[in-house]
């Protein structure tokens, strides 16, 4: 199993609240993210932008 950082956790966390709050907004077009899935991708992007322990993309 994949070991994620709580920093990252708590980036997942929060796009996933904003999401729920139609407030998420997808990076080039800005349009509103409906997909939890698209959602968790962005929050695990930010996490890695910011330095935290997230596994690689495959």
């Amino acid at each position: 199993m994949a070991k994620y950082s709580e920093k990252a956790q708590e980036k997942v966390h929060d796009t996933m609240h904003e999401m729920k709050e139609g407030k998420l907004k997808s990076g080039r077009s800005g349009k509103k993210v409906t997909s939890k899935k698209q959602a968790v991708a962005i929050g695990l992007s930010e996490a890695r932008k910011e330095g935290a322990k997230v596994p690689k993309k495959k």
